[in-house]
């Protein structure tokens, strides 16, 4: 008996069997949640929270989803985990990547009940996803050196990501927006240059992209409400200091008048500190922190413009895209560097007033401004886009472009079964189950649109038999449709990174075979 003490009370372990048993069990329940979000006619989900505000979240993301759940189960989080990967590295796939890794687990799990070494499968999945990789090398697109064929594929891409969105009624309207955000990066993949504003007021339709900048503050008072030319002084400085603050401060003084005395002297330095501003030949000075009426009043009478409280994002954005530096001492003038733009105005959005500058020095940034009917769909909107802008960005860089609509995976399915059938030993069993999983997302995107999987699927891999076939799933007919002729396109980066987390993290889960849970840490009573 003196084994079983070898953990505290009430710390458990499942070995073997039953440790598998809950991998598996606890890691299709996660692929389940989020299959119903897959493909064009995927449903979203509603997450509600249940702490203060009972915050309500709607969406369609499949990171959002998993993101917002608390999850007990080992080998859930495992998911959770590459499907925020996904969503860090490449932006989207975010949901295809769960459900192939959930599928990859349920025909192991059939393969492991066979009296399959798990370690068999592993090295099966592993030629598998190399077989999957190189078909899907054999069969890119890249039209990098063809300007306008480039962003016809940009285009494409873009609205298949929408098309899974809710952005999707209005999907060319938000390629388009989102792909001139991105060619405005020049390549770069800094999504920080390109600042989303939300409006709730107007309709998606509404939404438009800015050349320049959008500050969501207010002008100051009696302040000029338009300047050309403007040479900006970004700052992070307190500008408060003109007044003694009542908390906090312990002053003793003899009479009434000293108070005054140390009123004024904290007043002189305000001046003194405007006038070093004004130094800098500046016209427009925004500040992170607030700044009080006294120095505002200052900067009024210069004719220069002042904004206080940009928060952190917004003075951040700001210095990178006119081109200044974030100041917070102003007593070298001649070292410093002013960032410049051609305009700034006051626009107004909706009824919000907002501060504009455009013809800015770094032509790189821009804003892009979403309307919607209320902050549930605007915050969606932001995280389609998101997506979107992720995903072109990266095709910016790997310009390599493939086929969507289930295409790709079909194709690498069948490479994947035909080197099952050259592969001699247990491991053909594995490949063979890999291609079945390969074959999941189409059936899935099929099942969700509420077309008879089973029957697309079996025509679909009839047709991939052809030489040089595009065949995939068109939703809209219902059936099996050309994919280049209805210009669904994906990123191959996406892909790669979905085929490749998947089968990493479906190997990690199977090698398990014993689950240690420790004890809660018990609280004493301090009565």
């Amino acid at each position: 008996m003196a084994v079983d003490k070898l953990f505290k009370d009430e710390a458990t372990e499942e070995k073997g069997e039953r440790a598998r048993m809950a991998s598996f069990v606890g890691a299709m329940a996660i692929a389940d949640l989020v299959k119903a979000t897959l493909g064009p006619k995927g449903m979203d989900k509603v997450l509600q929270s249940t702490g203060r505000g009972r915050s309500v979240t709607v969406t369609n993301d499949g990171a959002t989803i998993l993101k917002s759940l608390h999850i007990d189960n080992p080998a859930a989080k495992v998911l959770v985990d590459i499907s925020k990967v996904q969503d860090d590295e490449v932006g989207d796939g975010t949901t295809s990547v769960v459900v192939l890794a959930g599928e990859l687990l349920r025909e192991a799990e059939k393969l492991v009940a066979a009296k399959i070494h798990p370690m068999t499968v592993i090295s099966g999945y592993r030629m598998a996803a190399e077989c999957a990789r190189n078909a899907l090398l054999q069969r890119v697109m890249d039209n990098k050196d063809d300007a306008e064929r480039f962003k016809a594929d940009l285009m494409k891409i873009a609205m298949t990501t929408l098309s899974s969105k809710i952005l999707s009624q209005d999907k060319e309207h938000f390629a388009k927006l989102a792909v001139d955000a991105v060619m405005r990066l020049k390549g770069s993949t800094n999504l920080e240059a390109i600042q989303i504003i939300k409006k709730p007021g107007g309709s998606l339709k509404d939404s438009f992209i800015d050349e320049g900048f959008i500050l969501d503050k207010k002008m100051g008072i009696g302040q000029p409400k338009r300047i050309e030319n403007a040479k900006i002084l970004v700052a992070n400085t307190a500008m408060d200091t003109d007044k003694v603050k009542i908390y906090g401060a312990r002053v003793r003084v003899d009479s009434m008048s000293r108070v005054a005395q140390i009123e004024g002297a904290e007043k002189e330095k305000m001046k003194e500190k405007v006038q070093k501003i004004i130094a800098h030949g500046t016209n427009c000075f925004v500040n992170r922190q607030l700044i009080y009426n006294f120095p505002e009043e200052l900067f009024a009478d210069a004719g220069i413009l002042a904004i206080e409280h940009a928060d952190f994002d917004g003075i951040e954005r700001l210095a990178l895209v006119t081109g200044g530096e974030i100041a917070s001492t102003f007593d070298n003038p001649e070292s410093f560097k002013l960032g410049h733009c051609k305009l700034i105005e006051e626009i107004m959005i909706g009824e919000d007033k907002l501060i504009h500058f455009s013809g800015v020095e770094m032509g790189q940034a821009c804003t892009i401004v979403l309307r919607g009917a209320s902050f549930h769909v605007l915050d969606e909107a932001e995280r389609s886009l998101h997506d979107a802008l992720c995903v072109i960005s990266q095709t910016v860089v790997d310009s390599r472009v493939l086929l969507g609509g289930g295409w790709p995976e079909m194709v690498m399915a069948k490479e994947v079964d035909e080197l099952a059938r050259r592969t001699p030993g247990k491991k053909s069993h594995a490949i063979e189950a890999f291609s079945r999983a390969l074959q999941a997302i189409p059936t899935t995107i099929a099942d969700n649109a509420g077309l008879d999987s089973a029957e697309l699927i079996s025509q679909l891999r009839a047709e991939h038999h052809k030489e040089g076939c595009t065949a995939g799933i068109d939703i809209l007919s219902g059936a099996v449709g050309g994919m280049e002729k209805l210009g669904i396109s994906e990123s191959f980066k996406v892909k790669q990174a979905v085929l490749l987390s998947a089968t990493e993290a479906a190997e990690m889960i199977l090698r398990v075979d014993e689950i240690i849970t420790c004890a809660p840490r018990k609280r004493e009573d301090r009565m």
